[in-house]
């Protein structure tokens, strides 16, 4: 085994980046508890950048075959706490459905704080950085062994997350205007819509991860949330890029890439990948053998999404038709 996958890499510039995402969530912590006079704020923020700073760090220090655990890291933290500590001894519906309901009668609660933060505003500079670093569903089903897909997707399938989410926001809208029923906050009926909720997406996640042999197959075709996240991600401030001059074309980053993302076809165009598929998960930055992929902060945007479906195979560049027409 290659000796430098082996070994810790605690440079200093792998300390920069979690220490700053620390103080940001510290500040923002602080400012909420003084100007809201709520103790819930501090520790809420800053339970989460303490999480999300502990994962980076892990990501940037560990041994290269293993940094990927440090988003896992990231991923059970989060996902637990907002499972349980928000969900079961919060009370609140911290699914799409409930983010609507608390929406419509202006509550501003933890569900509320944490799609406006985490999954609307937060795609402008992180992207889809929830789905990739804390998503409690996904926390259970990325132990499932099929992490590489090997089939690419299945065409026109991703159109059933916008039925789910405009199916949840019209629910939403009959027992709240037609029922004229308004859900009672932080009771057990939100808790058992939340439970059930969850039950239901982890119980489709497995079947459509056993059947299409691909942990992230609950993303790409069931989960409502990138509706919403892919509108923000599109501009994200920080995104993949991939250095042509360092590359050698061996396509591994695309072999691990878990939603099926033609990444070198960005590159081929002398883009950043703009694809608002891309969770961040860094699987590509930590398989490529010459480092030549890394997050970079800019301002871009494009409409072209390069996706491998089912039937076509990881190409190289000689036999793929590259469309540079961002």
């Amino acid at each position: 085994m290659n000796k430098k996958n082996q070994e810790w890499n605690l440079q200093q510039k792998n300390f920069v980046l979690p220490v700053c995402l620390l103080l940001v969530f510290l500040t923002i912590a602080v400012t909420l508890w003084l100007t809201k006079d709520n103790m819930f704020y501090l520790f809420n923020f800053s339970y989460i950048g303490i999480s999300i700073a502990l994962g980076t760090l892990l990501t940037g220090i560990l041994p290269k075959r293993i940094k990927q655990r440090g988003r896992l890291v990231t991923q059970f933290l989060v996902g637990s706490y907002m499972i349980f500590f928000l969900g079961v001894y919060g009370k609140e519906n911290m699914q799409m459905e409930g983010f609507f309901f608390y929406l419509f009668i202006g509550v501003f609660i933890g569900a509320t704080i944490h799609y406006l933060v985490a999954k609307i505003g937060g795609t402008l500079i992180f992207g889809r950085g929830w789905c990739g670093y804390a998503c409690w569903t996904v926390a259970i089903l990325d132990l499932l062994p099929w992490k590489q897909p090997k089939e690419g997707r299945i065409r026109h399938l991703s159109w059933f997350r916008y039925i789910h989410f405009f199916g949840s926001l019209g629910l939403v809208l009959y027992v709240m205007f037609v029922l004229q029923k308004t859900p009672q906050l932080e009771s057990l009926e939100e808790m058992y819509w939340f439970l059930i909720g969850n039950v239901v997406y982890y119980i489709v996640g497995f079947l459509l991860a056993f059947f299409l042999k691909d942990n992230r197959a609950v993303c790409k075709y069931f989960c409502p949330i990138p509706v919403v996240q892919k509108i923000g991600s599109r501009f994200s401030l920080l995104k993949i890029e991939i250095t042509q001059s360092k590359c050698v074309e061996c396509f591994a980053c695309e072999r691990v890439c878990p939603m099926d993302i033609k990444l070198l076809d960005y590159m081929y165009a002398g883009k950043r990948v703009l694809s608002t598929e891309c969770i961040s998960c860094t699987a590509c930055i930590h398989v490529c053998p010459t480092n030549a992929i890394d997050y970079t902060a800019g301002f871009d945007a494009g409409l072209a999404e390069y996706l491998r479906y089912k039937g076509e195979p990881i190409a190289t560049r000689k036999n793929r038709k590259i469309d540079i027409s961002l």
